[in-house]
């Protein structure tokens, strides 16, 4: 195991072969500097995700300069702290992989509450150089750390912000639905499909709707979204607690969010409602539940010229209330428009051919985050 500079951190870039650890020679990493030619923020940032950062280190921002600066050094300071441990242990090859997740927990139990803002960035950013070097054993230890760190956290938050962990991790519909009630319930000591007893909290299932559309809206703010796989099974955390409440759709508790419904999100409805559902409806909404058409990030948010202006439209062809573009069409904001003009066809007593299209293009968009999910 050695540490080497990186071209552009002050921190350690780790290869990992997996060798006797008498054999494991550590090397001090040298400091190397990094220029950012941005202007300084007037208030702190919050740190954005590794993928927004750029190719460009001169345009990056000073505050996730620094932040990923100081997050590197942590970063190797427990690469070199775990070295320092493995370096006493004697294991033959087959409990190397055990050994690495023992050693992890023990160095970062203790160092969990003095991390920088920056660590879970810096290690998000050395994985990404891991994956483009095919480095696979460094890529394996350092997402041995995350998943570690990422644990550690996870038990100081609350209830309901670790049963939406846990169904972002869950695969299967039957599982999360299970896990649902059982979580509804009160939690517990249950068995998993291994036969291995794990302890699940008890939360309240409007609490875990409300955080996971807290999440969706932080999210879906942004002019890009770096995640969507998250992202869409954040949107089936919601849709699936909110769905498990006792009135359903036109449940009470589910009225909370949009007040106005979204330009974008019912240009688009209006647009799916006109059509027959089918195939090619289908792929509509695909195309832009990925990020393609309607739903396609705004790289260049600056305003539109006035020709284009002119063009833009609004519901039914006519004209743009903002006189502005639209921003893309969110898939979170979007089933959240739907479920609005569903209820409110429900709530007059009028439901027929338009509920019913309704109710389909809300399990096909379902079934479609579902497949970009998992």
């Amino acid at each position: 195991m050695f540490l080497s500079p990186d071209l552009s951190l002050a921190c350690g870039v780790v290869a990992f072969p997996w060798r006797p650890s008498s054999q494991l020679i550590p090397r001090v990493p040298s400091r190397c500097t990094l220029t950012c030619n941005a202007a300084a923020p007037k208030v702190p940032l919050p740190i954005a995700s590794p993928a927004s950062l750029g190719d460009d280190p001169s345009k990056w921002d000073p505050a996730e300069c620094d932040a990923l600066l100081r997050g590197g050094e942590q970063v190797a300071s427990v690469l070199q702290e775990m070295l320092t441990l493995m370096e006493d242990m004697e294991m033959d090859g087959a409990f190397e992989p055990v050994a690495v997740e023992l050693v992890a927990q023990g160095v970062i139990g203790k160092r969990v509450d003095e991390m920088e803002s920056g660590f879970l960035m810096a290690l998000d950013y050395m994985i990404q150089l891991a994956q483009k070097d095919a480095d696979d054993e460094r890529k394996s230890l350092l997402e041995v750390i995350k998943q570690t760190v990422l644990d550690h956290l996870t038990k100081k938050c609350p209830p309901h912000v670790q049963v939406v962990g846990l169904l972002c991790q869950t695969e299967k519909k039957e599982s999360r639905h299970e896990l649902l009630r059982r979580v509804a319930a009160g939690g517990g000591v249950f068995k998993n499909d291994k036969g291995l007893k794990c302890q699940i909290p008890g939360a309240n299932l409007s609490d875990i709707a409300n955080q996971a559309d807290d999440l969706l809206e932080s999210m879906e703010s942004r002019d890009t979204i770096p995640d969507r796989k998250l992202l869409a099974r954040l949107v089936i955390v919601r849709e699936e607690a909110r769905n498990m409440m006792g009135g359903g759709l036109l449940d009470e508790r589910n009225d909370r969010g949009l007040t106005t419904l979204p330009e974008a999100e019912v240009n688009f409805l209006s647009k799916l409602v006109a059509l027959k559902p089918g195939k090619a409806l289908e792929r509509m909404i695909k195309d832009v539940m990925n990020g393609r058409g309607e739903g396609a990030d705004n790289i260049e948010p600056s305003a539109a010229s006035h020709s284009e202006q002119e063009s833009l439209t609004g519901v039914l062809g006519r004209g743009s209330v903002s006189g502005h573009k639209p921003r893309p069409v969110r898939p979170g904001t979007f089933l959240e428009t739907v479920s609005k003009v569903l209820g409110g066809v429900y709530a007059s007593n009028t439901s027929g051919i338009t509920a019913q299209h309704l109710e389909w293009v809300h399990q096909t968009t379902l079934k479609i985050l579902q497949e970009m999910a998992f």
